[in-house]
C-alpha cells in the first residue's frame, strides 16, 4: 500500500462519507479513492459492514404519539326567536326582553366558559405532548451517541475480533466478540443460539489463570451488540450449558463453544 492510500485513510474522510459529513469537494476526492483503489474499496466495504451492524443491534422502533388538534370549530349559537303579541303592553314587553336578554347572556357566558375550560385541557394535552416529545429527543440522541461510540469502537485498529462458532453440542452457535485491550473494552453480538430447554441457559466466561469469570448470560432475545466486562489477561472465551439463571462455577462439560486470545 503506497504512501498516499496510507494518508487517504488515516485522514478519516472514508469515515465522514460514510456518516454523510463530508462537503462537496470531500465527496469527489472520496469516491475517486475508492473507484481507483481496491484498498480503499475494501476499507469502505468494512466501514459499512460495521456500521451495518451498530445499525442493526440498536435499532428501534420510530415513537409512536399523536397531537390532539388544538381548536375545534364552533358551532352556531342557537338563536332565540321572540314571539311577541301587538296587544301586550309595553312594559311587559321590556320585561321579557329583558329576561330574554339576561337568559341569552348567560347562555353565552357559559358556552364562553366551556370553551375556555376545554382550550385549557387542550393546550395543557399539547403542553405534556411537547414534553414528552423532548424526552423522546433526547433517548433518541443517547442512542445515537451509543450507535456512533460502537462503531468508532468497532472501526478502531485496538479492536479484535473473534468469531466463536458452536461445536457437535451447539452447532448453529454462533457469536462474535469485540475486544480492545488498549482501551480496555470488550462487546459481543450475539448471531445465533439454538434454542434450549426453559430450564437451561447459555452463559459465557473468561478463563484467567486456571479460573473462570462469568461475563454474564446469552439469549436469543438478546441478538444485539452489548457490553461485556473487559478480563484483564484473560486466555480464552468460553461459552457453557447451565441452569437457569445462570451458575457460579463453570460446568467445562457443557462447554458449546471456545476462543483462544492468546
Amino acid at each position: 500500500m503506497n504512501a498516499k492510500i496510507t494518508t487517504f485513510l488515516n485522514s478519516g474522510l472514508l469515515e465522514k462519507y460514510l456518516l454523510g459529513d463530508t462537503t462537496s469537494v470531500e465527496t469527489e476526492t472520496v469516491e475517486s479513492y475508492i473507484s481507483k483503489y481496491p484498498e480503499v474499496q475494501n476499507a469502505y466495504n468494512t466501514l459499512q459492514y460495521n456500521l451495518e451492524i451498530v445499525a442493526k443491534s440498536n435499532a428501534v422502533e420510530a415513537p409512536k404519539f399523536i397531537l390532539n388538534s388544538i381548536l375545534d370549530e364552533l358551532d352556531d349559537a342557537p338563536v332565540v326567536p321572540l314571539n311577541t303579541r301587538k296587544n301586550y303592553k309595553s312594559w311587559y314587553k321590556i320585561s321579557v326582553a329583558a329576561s330574554i336578554a339576561a337568559l341569552m347572556f348567560a347562555g353565552t357566558s357559559y358556552l364562553f366558559y366551556q370553551q375556555n375550560q376545554r382550550l385549557s385541557e387542550e393546550n395543557q394535552v399539547v403542553v405534556d405532548e411537547i414534553f414528552d416529545l423532548r424526552g423522546d429527543i433526547d433517548a433518541n440522541n443517547k442512542k445515537l451517541d451509543n450507535i456512533m461510540n460502537q462503531f468508532m469502537e468497532l472501526n478502531d485498529p485496538d479492536t479484535y475480533k473473534y468469531i466463536m462458532q458452536g461445536n457437535s453440542r451447539a452447532k448453529n452457535l454462533k457469536t462474535v466478540a469485540y475486544i480492545n485491550p488498549k482501551d480496555k473494552t470488550s462487546m459481543i453480538d450475539v448471531v445465533s443460539l439454538p434454542q434450549l430447554p426453559k430450564e437451561q441457559c447459555y452463559q459465557i466466561w473468561a478463563e484467567l489463570q486456571g479460573k473462570m469469570v462469568s461475563l454474564g448470560i446469552l439469549t436469543e432475545a438478546d441478538r444485539q451488540l452489548r457490553v461485556i466486562p473487559y478480563t484483564e489477561n484473560a486466555l480464552a472465551l468460553n461459552i457453557t450449558i447451565e441452569p437457569k439463571g445462570g451458575n457460579t462455577t463453570a460446568s467445562l462439560d457443557n462447554m458449546v463453544a471456545e476462543i483462544d486470545l492468546q
